[in-house]
């Protein structure tokens, strides 16, 4: 049984918005519900799990949810017994009392960093090399999820895919668009809420709370709904994972941000415009570059360049965001079927959970 691995420990610290807690989440249950692992999930911000997952109740230090133990990290913790996978997300640092209890183990366990996702090609280089503790005899490896065959590749559940399908077979056909709109306050959304008021074609947009609708009131007065000429916005309630997944499948375009909601939406197969999450000295707009560099490599011309353009200026760069709107809108038939064939390219590799199964078997 050792040698299966069943026992996994999953560390998070919960830095900004719902990103790191939500990837955790959703690796620790399918670890659960598809591998049959035994998963704790420690997490030091438990409110910020709740809206992900109704079912939990922040107020409790233990407790289970999907198959999963989730624990609520406070500064040290105690622990029987190290589990035999560690994954430290992010790099947010094991407790030191955690550590010693796995320094002690007989059997060491497999130790995981794993990393934030990016499409840059220094990721592959990095994939799998080990970093021994400098003082315990404990060996860590960073493992990156990627969008490359020798990296991590992204989380996706087994049935995901076909639910998705079968899902959107059952749309009814409309003339708007459906837009959803996931974005930080910091996004352009005046500049797109100009160009959706004088588009001819309707549409309306469904944003979240928090920072989304925070965006949105500093143009439109009010707490909404609103009509801004040919546009109908409307707030709509924090989605758990599942229904937000529901939300992107019967969108016509998804604007998304960080990874978490970004990964869902190509797994959507619908036209999706992300703003990255912004970093000092513009580090950040490297990281687009590159995935628009491996994207938009598998469409035509006319698609390439509007999708560029669009992500571009959602992202504060050049051209005008109200030009780079109406070419996306309007070449986003193709754009679709261009996201249809790299959704299935992606899904012919292995997920992330296999993948990390698979690397950490290796290393007993």
């Amino acid at each position: 049984m050792a040698a299966m691995q069943l026992h996994w420990d999953i560390f998070c610290r919960v830095i900004d918005n719902y990103g790191d807690i939500g990837i955790c989440w959703r690796l620790a249950r399918q670890l659960a519900s598809e591998r049959g692992r035994r998963v704790r999930l420690w997490v030091d911000d438990l409110p910020s799990l709740q809206p992900l997952s109704p079912m939990i109740n922040p107020a409790r230090a233990l407790q289970s949810a999907q198959g999963v133990e989730v624990r609520h990290w406070v500064s040290d913790i105690s622990v029987e017994y190290s589990a035999d996978v560690v994954i430290e997300a992010f790099a947010c640092e094991l407790p030191d009392s955690y550590l010693a209890t796995m320094a002690k183990a007989e059997r060491k366990p497999c130790w995981i960093n794993l990393e934030y996702l990016t499409a840059e090609s220094w990721a592959s280089d990095c994939h799998g090399i080990a970093s021994p503790h400098p003082a315990l005899p404990l060996t860590k490896y960073f493992f990156f999820p990627g969008f490359a065959a020798n990296t991590g590749g992204l989380l996706r559940e087994k049935s995901l895919l076909e639910t998705r399908s079968r899902y959107q077979e059952l749309l009814p056909a409309r003339e708007h668009l459906e837009i959803s709109l996931f974005c930080y306050d910091t996004a352009p959304v005046g500049g797109l809420l100009a160009a959706l008021a004088k588009m001819e074609q309707a549409s309306v947009v469904h944003v979240p709370p928090g920072k989304p609708l925070a965006a949105i009131r500093q143009h439109l007065p009010g707490t909404g709904p609103w009509r801004h000429g040919n546009a109908k916005i409307e707030p709509i309630p924090f989605l758990p994972l599942d229904k937000y997944d529901h939300l992107l499948w019967r969108s016509d375009i998804n604007f998304v941000r960080g990874e978490d909601s970004f990964v869902r939406a190509q797994w959507a197969a619908k036209p999706f415009v992300w703003q990255i999450y912004p970093q000092d000295e513009d580090a950040h707009l490297i990281k687009l570059s590159a995935f628009l560099d491996r994207y938009c490599a598998t469409m035509d011309s006319t698609s390439a360049q509007a999708t560029a353009a669009m992500f571009t200026a959602w992202n504060g760069g050049e051209p005008d965001l109200a030009t780079a709107l109406l070419h996306f809108v309007e070449n986003r038939q193709a754009i679709a079927e261009a996201n249809r064939t790299w959704c299935r390219d992606l899904a012919s590799r292995d997920d992330l959970v296999t993948a990390l199964i698979n690397f950490c078997a290796s290393k007993v």
